[in-house]
């Protein structure tokens, strides 16, 4: 740091000169590396995948996603443990339909995970500088879309895992079960991304994550309870081919009938119906549809920064 003391203008009081000061406060251009928009992109994504599960916050934030984490696993476990022990010669669950059993588990934790990921940054209004950086509306919500859709395979997947790996521990037949173990990843990679999705489009519509989790709650249930009803109530008056149309209007039930068409899991609708591979096709559509047009309503949400 420099100093010196300037000539006082004219007609300035003779003190000016003596208590004036220039301070030379070292500003210099940097000359360092620029790690752009990718190294930003790339940040927020590790940052929203660590906070889903309350990883770089407080203890208390932990508690609800790693509880969820192992309900998810306890039951593969115990499962492995059972098989082991018994010498068993096939897993008594399928992969892909181990998940239609923890549905709930899933569920809630996309109603609290996803509003975490992005309901703080709209109350906050945080949102303004994230885009002070080298970073662009689709690299923030490509983040944030596969932060949330990697956390959710994280916990539809590792369950997956323990038992391919129990699988193999019993001496089962290894090319059925990584057959079948593929086949479970791929629906569980399904769900994540369609689950992912739905659950970000409701919670970045409020600021107030209590309002996203009871809206993402609700759409998930409702949807699933209404649905199973009516295809209930529709094998039970002999209306068969409809039971099939009725899957297309929960999420669960679309990842259901995608799995039973082209993964050749058992169905688990009322009365068990198929869904055919017609019909299968169609549900695909629908899943590619609502992923593309939660990411197109994702991308319309945040089109200002000024949020």
């Amino acid at each position: 740091m420099s100093d010196r003391t300037p000539v006082p203008a004219p007609g300035a009081p003779a003190d000016a000169a003596e208590s004036a000061r220039i301070h030379n406060i070292g500003y210099r251009h940097y000359d360092g590396q620029r790690l752009g928009r990718a190294y930003v992109r790339r940040s927020l994504y590790v940052q929203s995948l660590r906070g889903a599960f309350g990883l770089g916050r407080s203890a208390k934030s932990k508690v609800l996603p790693m509880m969820l984490f192992a309900v998810m696993c306890l039951p593969a476990l115990i499962i492995v443990a059972v098989a082991v022990s018994l010498e068993s010669d096939e897993l008594p669950l399928d992969y892909a339909e181990y998940g239609f059993f923890l549905q709930a588990v899933i569920g809630l934790f996309a109603a609290a995970q996803a509003p975490q990921a992005v309901s703080r940054d709209l109350r906050f209004r945080t949102v303004p500088l994230y885009f002070s950086r080298p970073l662009e509306r689709v690299d923030y919500v490509l983040a944030k879309y596969g932060a949330m859709a990697t956390a959710m395979l994280i916990i539809t997947g590792t369950p997956l895992i323990l038992l391919y790996l129990g699988s193999l521990l019993a001496k089962m037949d290894f090319l059925d079960q990584t057959k079948y173990f593929a086949q479970g990843l791929v629906a569980a990679a399904v769900l994540s991304v369609l689950f992912a999705g739905l659950a970000l489009v409701l919670a970045a519509a409020t600021p107030r994550r209590g309002f996203g989790v009871a809206a993402i709650i609700a759409m998930l249930t409702i949807t699933y309870a209404a649905v199973s009803t009516v295809q209930g109530i529709a094998d039970g008056t002999g209306s068969t081919d409809a039971v099939q149309w009725f899957g297309l209007f929960s999420p669960y039930t679309l990842v259901y009938g995608v799995q039973n068409a082209f993964l050749g899991t058992d169905s688990v609708f009322p009365g068990g119906h198929e869904t055919g591979a017609g019909v299968g096709a169609l549900y695909v559509l629908v899943v590619a549809g609502l992923i593309a047009g939660s990411y197109a309503l994702l991308m319309s949400r945040y089109k200002k920064a000024g949020l």
